[in-house]
Formats: C-alpha cells, structure tokens, sequence
C-alpha cells in the first residue's frame, strides 16, 4: 500500500461470520471478496504465534508438493469446527505468496447456535479495501 493510502485507513478490518462446518476454502473465499479482491492466487492459513511460524492448512496442489513438514492439512477439506477455535485465538492467512498480503484473524466469538441465513456473512466493514496490485492506486 502506498503511504497516502495507509494514512487515509489507518485501520482496515472486516467482520465475517461463517458456520463450523464449512471449510477454510469458504473462509477463504469470504476474505477475498470482503477486500474486493479480482484475482486468484495461492494461500495458505497459519497457527503458529507469529507468520511462517506452526501448522498450516494448504491448498491440495501446494500439498501434492510433499516438501513441508508442517502442512497440517488441505483447506478444501479442513472444516473451521474442526480446528477447536476459541474465543480470543488468533491465526494467520497469507495470500498472494508474491506480493504477500498478511492477514491476522482474530476469533470474536464461538456460538453453538447458528441463526437461520447464508454464510458466510459480512457483519463488519472498517476502512476501505486496499488495491490488490499497487497500480491500481495510481489510476
């Protein structure tokens, strides 16, 4: 981001409730559309304490490369119920391994009760979205 942009959205948040038994592709899939985001890239979701750092739930083809240790399983597959979250736990999602968008999430709440809708759900938008590439704030 550039300078003047940072300064204009000194905070930049989004709010998404999503149900246990979807996956990390769907939450995945939620964040890029909550920061209007246009093209696909790989990512991956992280829990250790800080980024690069603990378990990780990966794409299938990032998988099928063998090489990791730490692939704690495939996103597709790995439901958010599964993962045991609670209240106060925060994990990593990183998208688009080269221009490398950091995200920290943060669990805000964990209810046994689902309320009837669709999710996930956008509940909370906090400054606007960054551009994906930094081009886009030039025009």
């Amino acid at each position: 981001m550039t300078e003047k942009f940072d300064k204009e959205n000194p905070e930049i948040a989004r709010t998404i409730q999503i149900r246990g038994d979807q996956t990390l592709e769907v939450l995945h899939d939620a964040i890029f559309d909550a920061f209007d985001r246009f093209d696909e890239h790989m990512y991956e979701f992280e829990f250790g304490k800080r980024p690069m750092d603990g378990p990780k739930y990966v794409l299938s083809v990032a998988a099928d490369n063998g090489d990791d240790e730490e692939v704690a399983g495939l996103v597709e597959e790995t439901t958010i119920e599964s993962l045991g979250l609670k209240k106060g736990r925060s994990f990593n999602y990183w998208f688009d391994f080269g221009d490398d968008w950091w995200h920290r999430i943060d669990v805000m709440a964990v209810e046994a009760e689902v309320p009837r809708g669709a999710y996930p759900k956008v509940t909370s938008r906090i400054g606007k979205s960054p551009p994906q590439y930094q081009f886009e704030e030039e025009e």
